[in-house]
């Protein structure tokens, strides 16, 4: 391979296609530094286009808040093109489902501006192949391009975005994969005893298609895929499925199932074709086409190879023997793989859908008690050095050598920025999956809004490590750095503590942010996802908010005094808003730090 190509030079490196790539380039163009996004593939998005799951996963509360600016952006542009159909696919699944080229087409959008402005560079089919490191930084990534020559991209700072977590190894960095095992953290979702690496979760080719009911009564011509009838035996191939309360889910076609579920169909439609014309598309990812035989981290291209000719052989299933609705008989011969859907030549997905990457191993990742909620409290575990926020449950599908699957509920979540530094390089960061989590909290991050939240937080860190010639660690680990830090994220529309009744655009939202972050929340605030900043402060509240701004001021021992004697009547939110200007005033002061 050549590497006559002059070597790239940035500020900050981003490694990776999807969606934590996409939002650590924003966060670190946003903030002003030289950023080059390095893609494997021509599409950006990873889950929403390439992997074909644009049916977001996301959170009941996604519509009013608990999403970044910039996450809530790529929504509405999703929606542009569709003039503003909330829900284009109609899927039950998420409260957004539409067609990758519509999330396509907004991420482009978004990025459009820092492209245009010289900030932001993207280069498309361009993988890591080898990393250099120098007196304990990453020095420089070596990128193969398509056509097979080479090219050296030297930062300051590197972001591993990519699936699986690629950069890791080839940089050297400490990281796990499979199950820490049960012994490690307690983790009741552990597999028990010690570590299994091997152990991990299935990865699915998803496919769209689309259904055209007068060719039901057609036979099938097609031959059965090679190994259907092994695969449809060991799946099983079904439309009934474990779900979380430990009951099979028994579904239908295009009806209701037995027990009241909505329709197997709509599950993952991404296009509803009464209300946008023309036929439906549904994407097929369910338990029947997950791929759990052989790991999508060890065995790359044939777990990808495998996956999708098990999906073949579901879709094969679904067109000649999956039980009809009306009982007449088995099969929907109507059903037909919908390339101009997919974006790709034969309607499977470009790369597999995968559930676990590399991660960064920690001493204290996030795990599964981090997450779970707490009695009495509406949030998880605090934490005080939050980048960004996410809730999903904690969801395991089978596991390499062990078929179940696995559900726990967790509360509001945060994005702890210290899980994203790596021990060694000192300058490189997690942006996607791979955050230091065990294999059962990062279960919880995979999906889409979490992705996003994970690339923001370390994009801006990544810039904000730049401006201040520090290193993460080093930002992170002083207190006023990170509140300097925490200020540009919440300023950017970025939510580091879940309060839904404060969103951005709010004049109190960065000093509500911020002092929560810290610790401020208790009583009926710390009870409650409202914090409702117009109501009086009792005392108890008061002492709070005092002692979250002296933290956030890098002074723990001080407690921040009331400005004035009026102060006593002041509303919780002018409270919280005073002492947080008081408390960025010293940190930027005691610093020598921007005043943000």
């Amino acid at each position: 391979m050549s590497t006559t190509a002059p070597a790239l030079q940035a500020d900050v490196a981003v490694i990776g296609s999807g969606l934590g790539a996409v939002a650590a380039a924003l966060a670190a163009a946003r903030a002003g530094r030289r950023v080059v996004l390095a893609a494997r593939f021509d599409r950006l998005g990873g889950q929403a286009t390439t992997q074909l799951v644009p049916a977001l996963d996301e959170h009941p509360h996604v519509e009013t808040g608990g999403v970044s600016a910039s996450y809530r952006a790529f929504r509405d542009l999703i929606r542009a093109r569709y003039d503003g159909v909330a829900n284009p696919g109609g899927g039950w699944v998420s409260r957004l489902c539409c067609e990758p080229s519509a999330a396509e087409e907004a991420i482009e959008e978004l990025l459009a501006p820092h492209m245009a402005q010289g900030r932001l560079t993207v280069l498309r089919g361009h993988v890591p192949i080898e990393a250099r490191r120098e007196e304990g930084r990453l020095a420089f990534v070596r990128l193969r391009a398509a056509d097979g020559t080479g090219r050296d991209l030297v930062a300051e700072v590197f972001c591993d975005a990519t699936e699986a977590g690629d950069l890791l190894p080839l940089a050297g960095a400490p990281w796990v994969v499979g199950s820490e095992g049960r012994d490690a953290h307690g983790e009741p979702l552990a597999l028990p005893g010690g570590p299994q690496p091997g152990a991990v979760q299935s990865c699915t080719v998803g496919f769209v298609v689309e259904h055209d009911p007068g060719a039901d009564a057609r036979p099938v011509t097609d031959p059965a895929p090679e190994g259907y009838a092994l695969w449809r035996d060991a799946q099983p191939f079904t439309l009934e499925i474990a779900g979380w309360d430990d009951r099979a889910h028994r579904y239908r076609m295009f009806e209701h199932g037995p027990d009241g579920h909505l329709p197997f169909w709509t599950y993952r439609r991404l296009r509803e074709g009464a209300v946008l014309g023309g036929r439906d598309a549904a994407l097929i990812n369910w338990a029947g086409n997950d791929y759990a035989d052989r790991s999508s981290i060890d065995h790359p291209q044939e777990a990808y190879a495998q996956a999708k000719r098990l999906s073949a052989a579901f879709l094969h299933w679904l067109r000649t023997e999956c039980p009809r609705d009306d009982g007449s008989g088995r099969g929907y011969p109507g059903l037909t793989l919908a390339p101009q859907v997919a974006g790709t030549a034969d309607g499977y997905a470009e790369e597999p859908y995968l559930r676990e990457s590399r991660r960064l191993r920690a001493d204290a990742p996030v795990r599964q008690q981090d997450l779970e909620p707490v009695p009495g409290l509406a949030r998880a575990a605090n934490r005080p050095d939050s980048g960004g926020l996410a809730m999903y449950h904690m969801d395991l599908h089978s596991r390499i050598g062990h078929p179940a699957s696995a559900y726990a509920p967790t509360a509001p979540f945060q994005v702890p920025l210290s899980s994203l530094i790596a021990a060694e390089p000192g300058n490189l960061l997690a942006a996607a999956k791979n955050l230091a989590a065990t294999q059962v909290a990062a279960s919880a991050y995979r999906v889409h809004h979490g992705e996003w939240a994970v690339g923001e937080a370390a994009g801006a860190l990544a810039a904000q490590s730049c401006a201040r010639s520090l290193t993460p660690s080093e930002v992170v680990g002083d207190r006023r750095e990170l509140t300097l830090l925490q200020a540009r994220l919440t300023g950017d529309g970025v939510p580091i503590a879940w309060t839904l009744d404060v969103p951005p655009g709010d004049p109190r939202f960065v000093a509500v942010q911020l002092l929560a972050a810290a610790g401020a929340l208790c009583g009926r605030r710390a009870a409650e996802l409202d914090v409702r900043p117009q109501d009086a402060a009792d005392a108890a509240e008061r002492q709070a908010l005092r002692e979250a701004a002296a933290r956030l001021g890098g002074d723990p021992g001080r407690v921040f005094e009331d400005l004035d004697p009026t102060t006593r009547q002041t509303s919780w939110g002018d409270l919280a808003v005073a002492l947080a200007q008081r408390a960025l005033d010293q940190a930027a002061r005691t610093t020598g730090g921007a005043r943000v």
